[in-house]
């Protein structure tokens, strides 16, 4: 069932909403890359020297080159660990417009729901980037230990917080945030896994990209399902 609900959500991938949703994102994610490095690269360039002195060799140039490449490599490190709960805090921001959309083609005979604030929206979302940032710190300390299965701990972890968090916004827009939390606890497990097959992908870049609309689509189709089973 849940496959299903993921093949659901895949096959509205072409809707305009949904487009403009990732295009946000991507830009936003580009944006957000950009600036950081651009930043990096101005402090290296201000505060490493042109050269160093080296006994018995004299002085060395390239080091602002070498922390260059250095920083770029670090970018590349990091935005593979930082993606997921950056991806988080867009797909939060653009939650509604998804699963509005998802509604109005899947479920157009449902009454219509007040928008959420924006203000409620940017708390929820920026709280869970903070949540997402802290579990994947805590994640790290694992992974010396974890040997082979870094990738399953990674998973584990964003997947019980992607899953958790997607269903409980989409769901309290149905159900209020007490309702969400409720139908939530009934069905952990197969939200779990939902979040986890939706975390897997998010080790990829690009690929990460699709994911955020892709998983508020899929729990949207999940929830109305689950809901509907009551």
């Amino acid at each position: 069932m849940i496959f299903s609900d993921f093949t659901r959500a895949l096959g509205q991938i072409g809707d305009p909403r949904f487009r403009r949703v990732l295009l946000l994102g991507v830009g936003l994610a580009l944006a957000l890359l950009v600036g950081v490095y651009a930043g990096m690269l101005f402090l290296i360039e201000w505060l490493a020297p042109a050269s160093v002195d080296i006994p018995l060799v004299g002085p060395v140039g390239g080091l602002d080159t070498l922390l260059s490449i250095g920083s770029a490599l670090l970018m590349v490190g990091l935005s593979i660990f930082l993606m997921v709960p950056v991806a988080a805090l867009f797909s939060g921001l653009f939650l509604e417009d998804v699963a509005q959309a998802v509604e109005d083609r899947h479920y157009p005979t449902l009454p219509p729901v007040p928008r959420l604030k924006l203000s409620d929206s940017l708390i929820d979302a920026v709280n869970f980037f903070g949540l997402l940032v802290m579990a994947n710190v805590l994640a790290l300390l694992l992974y010396p230990f974890a040997g082979p299965l870094v990738p399953v701990v990674f998973w584990a972890v964003n997947g019980f917080l992607l899953g958790r968090e997607y269903f409980t916004l989409v769901a309290m827009r149905r159900l209020g945030r007490k309702g969400a939390k409720a139908l939530r606890a009934r069905h952990n497990g197969a939200i779990w896994l939902a979040g986890t097959l939706m975390a897997a992908p998010l080790s990829f870049p690009l690929v990460n990209l699709f994911i955020p609309v892709l998983g508020v689509a899929t729990f949207t189709h999940m929830f109305h399902r689950l809901n509907s089973a009551r």
